[in-house]
Order: C-alpha cells, then sequence, then structure tokens
C-alpha cells in the first residue's frame, strides 16, 4: 500500500501536468542548490521547475494522459511545468544550460504532442508571442495603409488634373478659347 505523502505527491503533480500547456524535462546532476534557486529565478512566472522522484513522476505524468515523457525518467530528474508562453520557458531553460552545462534537456512535452532536445532547442529560437503578435499587426497596418493609397490614387489623380485645367483656364488658355467664348463664337 502506497504511502499518504506518495500518494499526495502523485497527485500534486499530476495537477501540475494537467494544468501546464507544456512541460519539459531535465537532468539537473551537478547543479548547487544556488544555481537551482538562480534557474527558477530566470523561468519567471511562466513556468514553475520542480524536481521529482522518477517512479512518482512517471506515475503521475501516466495518470494525466502524457505517456510521450516516460524514456526521459531516468537519473535525476526534474520538470519544468510550463503555464504561461512556452517559448519564453524553453528561451529560459537553453540560455540556463549553455551558462551552465550540468543542465541537461532531455525532452518535453508541448500541447500534448513530445518533443525531443533539439525541438525544445528550435521552439527557443522562436521570437515571444508578443514579438509576434506585433509583427502580425504591423504587417496587416501596412497592408491596409498600402490599400488605402491604391483607393485614393485615381480620385487624386483626378483632383490634379482638374486643378491644372482651372489654372490653364484663369491664365486664358495660351491662345486656346475658354469654352464660353467657344461656345460664343460659333
Amino acid at each position: 500500500m502506497a504511502s499518504p505523502d506518495k500518494v499526495a505527491a502523485v497527485a500534486e503533480i499530476k495537477e501540475k501536468f494537467q494544468n501546464s500547456n507544456a512541460a519539459v524535462v531535465t537532468a539537473y546532476t551537478g547543479l548547487t542548490v544556488a544555481q537551482l534557486k538562480d534557474l527558477r529565478r530566470s523561468l519567471g512566472e511562466s513556468a514553475q521547475y520542480r524536481v521529482a522522484k522518477n517512479t512518482l513522476t512517471k506515475i503521475a505524468a501516466n495518470e494525466a494522459g502524457v505517456t510521450e515523457l516516460d524514456e526521459f525518467f531516468q537519473g535525476s530528474t526534474a520538470v519544468a511545468f510550463v503555464t504561461g508562453d512556452p517559448v519564453a520557458a524553453a528561451k529560459g531553460l537553453r540560455d540556463f544550460a549553455k551558462d551552465h552545462p550540468a543542465l541537461v534537456i532531455k525532452g518535453g512535452v508541448l500541447d500534448g504532442k513530445a518533443l525531443s532536445a533539439e525541438e525544445i532547442n528550435k521552439l527557443a529560437d522562436l521570437e515571444s508571442r508578443e514579438v509576434l503578435l506585433a509583427k502580425l499587426a504591423g504587417g496587416m497596418k501596412a497592408s491596409m495603409a498600402k490599400a488605402a493609397a491604391t483607393f485614393q490614387a485615381p480620385l487624386s489623380k483626378f483632383v490634379r488634373t482638374a486643378d491644372a485645367l482651372r489654372d490653364k483656364r484663369e491664365q486664358g488658355g495660351a491662345g486656346t478659347p475658354a469654352p464660353a467664348e467657344a461656345a460664343a463664337a460659333e
């Protein structure tokens, strides 16, 4: 029979898997407590980094329906449960791993799809959600401005032509009779 502490730990980890839109499994052997604290701080509010026992984490993941991570639960294991922007969390983990080679990204899951360590690094290369939305908005604004200019061009050309004809008429047309004079002469 399982101890109440282990049952509670499995339930807590299961809840984290269910409430996260991504999870990244890492190996942390060789990192100090201070370095782990820095890692947690670098992840910010978008992710929680938790050191866990492999057996309990595997059981919790399977109960939550996340079976893609079973192969990663060997050796020293910690999981980053991402509730915010997965790109920001992947960048935080990748950048920390560059400075601290003891942190090894094993793999993860994003919206139910298994990710290898290489795919997580590719995810980290993406720009943040805010930057992508800003670029999309800028592109849409430019398209609208271009469309407005296209629709306005024929009207502007007509106005310039009418102004030029009016100016020519006011100056006497340089030898050309004005329309009223031409009608009276006939």
